[in-house]
C-alpha cells in the first residue's frame, strides 16, 4: 500500500466509531430524556449565504409531542403543542393559529426533539465532528418539500444545536444553552389559552 495513504486510512478507521457513537447519542436522547428545557438563539441564513437574522428564546417538551417555544427577542412568538395541536401565536398581531399535530409536526425538529417515533421520521448518518460538536444528518423518510435535512450537534451527551437546512436553501441553526434533562415541568406549559380580544384561525 501507498505509504501516504497509510496514514489518512488509519484516520478515518480511528474516527469511525465516534461518529458512529454520535448516532447512539441522539437515540438515546430519544430513548431515555422525556423531558427537558434549554434557551437557544436562532440565526436564519438566507440561501445566498449573506442575509441573516437572530432570534432568541426558551424551549421546553415533554414527550410524546409536547412542546413550547417562546421567542422573546426581537419579537415576542409563542408556539405551544399540547399533544393533539399546535398552537402559534403573535402577541402584535394579536393571533393565534391551530393545526392538528400530524399536520403540523411532520420532519421537523420539534419533531426530532420530542416526537416519539425518531427513526420512523428520519434516516440518521453519523457526520465527522466539528466546531467541538459530535453531528448526526438527519434526513426525513418523506420528503414533502419544506425541508431537505437536519444536522443535530452534541457536547458529549448534551444537545447543543440543531442546524436546518429548508426545501428553499434557507438554513437555521439553532444553539442550546442552560439545557435541563429529565425535569418535572407543569402540565400547563403545554397548554394554550386564547388571549382576550385575540383572534383565532384554524387550519
Amino acid at each position: 500500500m501507498n505509504k501516504r495513504l497509510v496514514l489518512p486510512l488509519l484516520l478515518a478507521l480511528a474516527a469511525a466509531p465516534v461518529w458512529a457513537d454520535a448516532v447512539q447519542t441522539l437515540r438515546d436522547f430519544s430513548r431515555e430524556v422525556k423531558s427537558g428545557r434549554a434557551d437557544f438563539t436562532q440565526t436564519v441564513t438566507a440561501p445566498d449565504g449573506k442575509r441573516k437574522k437572530t432570534s432568541s428564546g426558551s424551549f421546553e417538551f415533554q414527550r410524546p409531542n409536547q412542546f413550547r417555544f417562546v421567542y422573546a427577542k426581537p419579537f415576542e412568538q409563542l408556539i405551544v403543542a399540547d399533544g393533539k395541536k399546535v398552537w402559534i401565536y403573535d402577541p402584535d398581531l394579536q393571533q393565534a393559529s391551530s393545526r392538528r399535530i400530524d399536520q403540523a409536526l411532520g420532519a421537523t425538529p420539534a419533531a426530532l426533539l420530542a416526537g416519539a417515533n425518531l427513526e420512523r421520521d428520519f434516516e440518521l448518518k453519523a457526520l465527522p465532528d466539528s466546531q467541538g460538536l459530535s453531528w448526526v444528518l438527519a434526513t426525513p423518510r418523506q420528503a414533502d418539500g419544506m425541508l431537505q435535512n437536519l444536522r443535530v450537534g452534541f457536547k458529549g451527551k448534551e444537545l447543543a444545536a440543531i442546524d436546518v437546512l429548508d426545501g428553499f436553501g434557507q438554513r437555521s441553526l439553532l444553539q442550546f444553552s442552560a439545557v435541563s434533562s429529565n425535569i418535572p415541568l407543569p402540565a400547563e406549559r403545554f397548554r394554550f389559552v386564547l388571549p382576550a380580544g385575540a383572534d383565532l384561525i384554524e387550519q
